[in-house]
């Protein structure tokens, strides 16, 4: 594991995310590993902390978690854009080797059977919590953050630190097609 991976107490998972940041999703079943990107995912809850995220029916990722009950939500940074864009698209249900076609390199966490995306920023080990008229109506997964852990770098003291960092590390924001931003400056409002 990198030495700038460092473990984020459970209070403050949510954070990882609430800025609303494309994700990479990974699972794991039966020996096989997938990774796809996804643009819809929230917080939901802070004690346990909980999280959404929404996996659409054709999605081989999605039968995956189904199956294995688990996967992880990690934030690519701006370094891994190509590699973002090429897990959305390729699908492992006609590219068997999709994740060595992207680019996908994979570490494990001890006392975590899944599937790390390497690079990123963030990642949180989820442990899904079965909502059938959900995932069949809405394509809505609920997860149960049960491990977190950022890039020090980027990620300390409870909260993001893009403004300090090397511009590589920033988030980014799917708009469409092929398209993204960059978390952009930080702003502080008045008291």
């Amino acid at each position: 594991m990198d030495s700038h991976i460092f473990p984020v107490d459970l209070d403050k998972a949510s954070r990882l995310i609430n800025h609303g940041p494309t994700v990479l999703v990974s699972a794991r079943h039966a020996g096989v590993d997938n990774v796809m990107t996804a643009a819809w995912v929230c917080a939901l809850d802070f004690e346990p902390p909980k999280l959404t995220v929404v996996l659409d029916k054709s999605s081989k990722t999605r039968e995956m978690i189904e199956k294995s009950g688990a996967f992880v939500i990690q934030v690519p940074t701006v370094a891994q854009l190509q590699l973002v864009n090429t897990v959305g698209t390729l699908t492992l249900a006609t590219e068997p080797d999709k994740l060595k076609k992207s680019g996908v390199e994979l570490f494990g966490i001890k006392g975590h059977d899944l599937p790390f995306v390497a690079g990123c920023s963030a990642w949180l080990a989820c442990k899904l919590i079965p909502e059938p008229h959900n995932q069949l109506i809405y394509d809505l997964f609920i997860g149960e953050v049960v491990g977190a852990w950022a890039d020090v770098r980027v990620f300390s003291d409870g909260r993001w630190h893009f403004e300090d960092a090397d511009s590589s590390l920033r988030s980014l924001h799917h708009v469409a097609g092929g398209n993204f931003y960059a978390i952009g400056e930080p702003l502080t409002a008045q008291d």
